[in-house]
Formats: structure tokens, sequence, C-alpha cells
């Protein structure tokens, strides 16, 4: 009976329910729960399994290199961040608002994890997101041309809530790249919100792309409407290399007084 009714609620696309139905209804039993009771609990269920199973597919969807909280990030390492900003567009109010963040900062400064923390916490709230490094991105809509699937792939880059692109400035760019970077950033623009993470200032990006003329209109866009937070501090990445040689260091130093 139970094994029919199950078959039955997975054909009508009702899994979360058909997966708990045997707990639920010896719960049901024990506790002496009503018929409205035990309804409310089995749509939760369904709701819970659905909500997860979003989350599960925009999480693949969104590409992300690796997975970083924001209770990871060791805002004592790098002062210059304003904990009570950041706070702010972790409520991705800025998605809302079709608004834009941008993180700058020297390499190892903590940039794509903060960004990937603002992409994890837009999927919990149900958007959709997508990462990708600039680089990639330029490269993936020059090689579309050849197969005539361009506006399809600049699509890929449109349809999200939350575009997030990754290492403006750490590779030299071609000189097709103003026009396919433009053309993703004009068409979000106040359409759709993105994250940019950099290395290079603003008065620098001219130097990034190939045509200044439309380094210029890029930049317009980017800063206007945008959260721009400029970090100051020392690399994460060389920390950890410290760390380690004060440890071996330390290691050999004791090594000798034990000879």
């Amino acid at each position: 009976m139970t094994t029919m009714l199950k078959n039955r609620l997975k054909d009508m696309k009702l899994a979360g329910i058909a997966n708990s139905i045997d707990e639920r209804i010896e719960y049901a039993n024990k506790n002496h729960l009503s018929y409205q009771q035990f309804l409310e609990i089995l749509f939760e269920d369904e709701e819970n399994n659905r909500r997860d199973n979003s989350y599960k597919k925009r999480y693949t969807k969104a590409k992300f290199p690796s997975y970083k909280t924001i209770e990871e990030f060791d805002y004592s390492f790098q002062p210059s961040i304003d904990k009570k900003q950041m706070n702010d567009v972790l409520t991705c109010q800025y998605i809302n608002e079709k608004r834009s963040v941008i993180f700058i900062g020297n390499p190892g400064t903590g940039k794509t994890h903060l960004a990937i923390s603002l992409g994890i916490k837009a999927l919990l709230k149900n958007y959709k997101v997508l990462f990708t490094s600039v680089s990639e991105m330029l490269y993936q809509l020059h090689i579309s041309k050849a197969d005539n699937s361009y506006y399809r792939k600049l699509n890929d880059y449109l349809s999200v809530d939350l575009l997030i692109l990754d290492e403006l400035g750490f590779k030299k760019l071609p000189p097709y790249s103003a026009d396919d970077f433009f053309e993703v950033i004009s068409k979000r623009y106040e359409k759709g919100s993105c994250i940019i993470t950099t290395n290079k200032d603003f008065e620098q990006w001219g130097d990034i792309f190939a045509d200044h003329i439309l380094s210029s209109a890029i930049l317009d866009r980017v800063v206007h409407h945008s959260k721009i937070f400029k970090i100051k501090g020392s690399s994460f990445r060389a920390k950890g290399i410290k760390n380690i040689s004060d440890k071996n260091a330390e290691n050999l130093e004791q090594r000798r007084e034990s000879c």
C-alpha cells in the first residue's frame, strides 16, 4: 500500500512527501495527529525538499571554484574593510536594487573569498548566480562567434540575478575584449547586479582594454550604483607562507638544540 502511494506521489512530482511518508505516518499515529496536522507536516516536507533541490541546482550552475563563507573570512587581517558596510551587502538588497559591488586590492587579499561569500548568500536567498573569471568569460564569448552561438552564450551572462566577474586586470586581455566586456556590462546596467574583483585601481582600467573610449564607457557604468571596497591589507597567502617558514625555522632550531 505504501509503495503504491509512494509511486503515485513521485508521479505527481511530490518527492519530498514520498521520501518522508513512512516516518510521517508512524509519527502521526504515535502522536495522534489530526488530518490537518498530518497534511501540514507533509507539505512542509515537500517545501523543504524543493528548496534544497533548488539550491543544489543553482549552486551547480553558479560554477564557484570553491565554497567560501563570510564566517570564514578573517576581518582582523584586513582592517581596511568596513564590516558594517559588508554586513549591509550581505543582505543582498543591492541585488533587488540592481546595484553592483566592486572589490579592489592586491592579489591574495581576499577579494575572491568575499565575492564567493556574497554569491553563496545570494543563492540562499533564491537568486540565480554565475561565477566566472573575466578572461574565461571573454574567451567563451569570442569562440561562440565561430558557431553563431554568441547571443545564446551572452544570455548565460545576462539571465542570472548576480554575475560575479573575477580577476579583472590579472591577465592581459586581447583586442576584442573591450567590445564583449562592454556588451555584458551595458546590457546588465540597471537590469542586473555584478560583483567585480580587480587588482587595478580605476585610474588603471584604461590599460586593461585596448580601446580607451570603451574603457571609459565601461568604467562609467560599473562605478555608477556600485558599492566599492578598497582592500589595503596584506596577502593571506603570503601570511600562510610566512607562518610555514617561521614554523620550519622553529623546528630546525629545536633540532639543533637537541643535537
